[in-house]
C-alpha cells in the first residue's frame, strides 16, 4: 500500500464530493487519512439530518455504511481537534492532501497560515514541505477577498479545482457530474481510479 492520502472534509455544501471521493479511493485500496471540520459536522446535519460520529472507530464504521466499502483501502479517521495526530506532523510522509469541498472560510485561514484544528494544520503542513495540496472550493459567487486569497494560495503552489461540472462526457445522473469534478481533483495528484469519458478530441 501506497503512503496515505490525507482527505479534509471542510464546512463547504457539497459533502456528496467528499463522500465519492472516498469511495473511488478506498474501492482503489489507497490508505486514507481522513478529518472533518466542526463545520463540516453542522453542515451535514442540516444537509442531510445526519449525525456524523465524534469517535474515530465510529466515525470510519459511518464512511464505510455511507459509502458501501467494508473491506478494501484503509480509512483512519481523526478528531478535528486533535493537533497531536501524525498528520500534524511533516516528519508523517504523505501523497499530500485533498481538501473537498473547501469552505471560503477554510481558504482564508491557509492564505495566512493558520491553524486552530487538525484540518488547517494538516493543510499548513503540506504547504510548509512542498507536498502537493488540492482544494475544492465550493462557493458562488466569489468575492474580491476570496479570489485574493485563491490567488495567494495558487502562488504558493497549491492546485485549485473549483466544484465546476463539464458537459462533454454525456452526464446522466448527478452522481456523474459530482464525479467528473472529483476525477480531476485527483488528476492533480497523478491518481486516476475513477471511471470517467475523458475528453478524445
Amino acid at each position: 500500500m501506497n503512503k496515505p492520502l490525507i482527505i479534509g472534509v471542510s464546512g463547504a455544501s457539497g459533502l456528496i464530493y467528499a463522500v465519492r471521493s472516498l469511495k473511488f479511493l478506498l474501492e482503489a485500496d489507497y490508505a486514507i487519512e481522513l478529518v472533518v471540520s466542526r463545520g463540516a459536522y453542522m453542515v451535514w446535519q442540516a444537509e442531510e439530518n445526519i449525525k456524523i460520529p465524534v469517535e474515530p472507530d465510529a466515525q470510519e464504521h459511518f464512511w464505510r455504511e455511507k459509502i458501501g466499502v467494508f473491506h478494501s483501502g484503509k480509512l483512519t479517521c481523526h478528531r478535528w481537534a486533535d493537533m497531536g495526530a501524525n498528520i500534524a506532523s511533516g516528519s508523517f510522509r504523505t501523497l499530500g492532501m485533498m481538501v473537498i469541498p473547501c469552505s471560503m472560510s477554510t481558504v482564508a485561514i491557509f492564505a495566512t497560515g493558520l491553524s486552530s484544528d487538525l484540518l488547517e494544520r494538516a493543510a499548513d503542513v503540506q504547504i510548509k514541505e512542498g507536498r502537493p495540496l488540492v482544494i475544492v472550493p465550493r462557493e458562488t459567487p466569489l468575492s474580491l477577498i476570496h479570489l485574493r486569497n485563491l490567488t495567494k494560495l495558487a502562488e504558493t503552489g497549491v492546485r485549485i479545482v473549483p466544484a465546476i461540472p463539464a458537459w462533454y462526457h454525456k452526464p446522466q445522473t448527478i452522481e456523474d457530474l459530482v464525479d467528473f469534478v472529483v476525477a480531476r481533483a485527483l488528476d492533480q495528484l497523478d491518481i486516476d481510479c475513477i471511471p470517467i469519458n475523458r475528453w478524445q478530441g
